[in-house]
């Protein structure tokens, strides 16, 4: 009975490990379409054509906004963006949530230290981010006023991470 639960114990290690293995080695469109939260961002990477992009080797640090987040953009605006003639401005309000390389949390907060209370990350599109810690957590400004708050830290995925935001962050 012993050698039985030991075996039974092994194997269900090893599918477990197997899991392990499979997640590390998803990229950053695959670790976002198997969030429930981030069906929006998904169908908006895809109407973008940016998933070949986020799909590339990388490294990038992706700072996702929620369903939520987007729920909260003026009434209409998603549908809007999500039509074929706004595809370059999605593209870039998208990639303005995008930075090059591969910072996590340790990272960006090392780097906000260093800041002296500030670090200005440059976008994908070529915008500005500026982070900042409030009330111990990491808060995004965008080039017009507007902010966020990272409210989930560290999905990785294989070519970079993946930080989470409660509010779609907007370029000049």
């Amino acid at each position: 009975m012993k050698k039985l639960l030991f075996q039974s114990l092994m194997a269900f290690s090893i599918v477990l490990s197997g899991f392990s293995l499979h997640a590390q080695k998803s990229d950053l469109v695959a670790v976002a379409a198997g969030s429930p939260n981030h069906t929006t961002l998904v169908a908006a990477v895809k109407a973008a054509d940016l998933v070949s992009t986020l799909q590339g080797k990388g490294p990038f640090t992706v700072f996702a906004p929620t369903n939520a987040a987007f729920a909260k953009l003026p009434a209409g605006t998603v549908d809007g963006l999500l039509k074929p003639e706004n595809k370059a401005t999605l593209a870039k309000i998208l990639t303005y949530h995008v930075v090059a390389g591969d910072l996590d949390a340790k990272a960006v907060l090392a780097a906000i230290k260093k800041g002296n209370g500030k670090v200005v990350l440059t976008t994908v599109s070529g915008g500005k981010l500026t982070a900042t810690l409030e009330m111990g957590k990491v808060k995004l400004t965008d080039e017009k006023g507007g902010f966020a708050y990272v409210t989930k830290t560290d999905l990785k995925a294989s070519n970079g991470v993946i930080h989470v935001i409660d509010t779609v962050l907007m370029p000049q």
